[in-house]
């Protein structure tokens, strides 16, 4: 569903990615994985459209999005969800949800009933500002904003940073599910344990570049590349 081939990025003059590649296939959860600074998050920006890199192609569905709009991206069934969440901070959960609602014909269509039936917290705040939200509430509401969309791929960047271990577990098991309902995921994550559960394949990125790529299996069983790119 998603091929990026050779993509070389830079914030101003600074060379932050050195020719990444990866795939994802349709139906599968791949997982990114690097130490803060590593270039997961870039690598994600440019993909979605919010940096463009200098060099290198990026394919979704089998046709070139690089140098497209991220709403443009959007539009062809991408979505988002950064890691710092960027919630809207003045509006409620409702007024959040709605903003961002793409309408999409289908029974499986997501709408802020079915939003509300999938993370049934935010149902429960759903007048309530999101600038007065917890960091798991506020992570529920990125992420249903992402998914009133209605992608077909979803960009998961760091989605259990900073959280508490059950709110990081309701949201592992969140995330699986979404797979279950056909959506295909890019999963940036530090955290290996959460990544290595979740994903089918894995991909390694230290200083702005692939260095290890394979099925989870080959991760765990690969001790020291873990070790070498993955330990703090």
């Amino acid at each position: 569903m998603l091929q990026v081939e050779d993509i070389q990025t830079y914030y101003g003059l600074s060379h932050i990615l050195f020719g990444v590649s990866l795939e994802v296939p349709a139906g599968e959860i791949v997982c990114l994985l690097g130490r803060n600074g590593a270039g997961k998050s870039t690598t994600m920006k440019s993909i979605m459209g919010l940096v463009r890199p200098r060099r290198g192609a990026i394919r979704f569905k089998g046709s070139s999005i690089l140098g497209k709009k991220p709403y443009q991206i959007a539009r062809l069934g991408m979505g988002y969800v950064p890691d710092d969440r960027r919630v809207f901070a003045d509006l409620t959960v409702a007024e959040n949800l709605e903003i961002s609602a793409r309408v999409c014909g289908g029974k499986s269509a997501w709408d802020r009933d079915r939003v509300y039936a999938f993370f049934p917290a935010l149902g429960h705040i759903h007048d309530r500002r999101a600038g007065f939200l917890s960091g798991g509430e506020q992570q529920m509401l990125t992420i249903a904003r992402a998914l009133m969309t209605n992608p077909e791929f979803l960009l998961l960047d760091e989605p259990t940073e900073g959280l508490a271990p059950m709110i990081v577990q309701m949201l592992e098991e969140q995330i699986a599910s979404l797979r279950d309902r056909g959506l295909t995921v890019l999963l940036a994550e530090q955290n290996q344990k959460v990544a290595l559960r979740l994903s089918d394949r894995g991909y390694v990125i230290d200083n702005g570049a692939i260095r290890y790529h394979g099925t989870i299996q080959e991760l765990r069983d690969n001790e020291e590349i873990r070790r070498k790119y993955l330990l703090v």
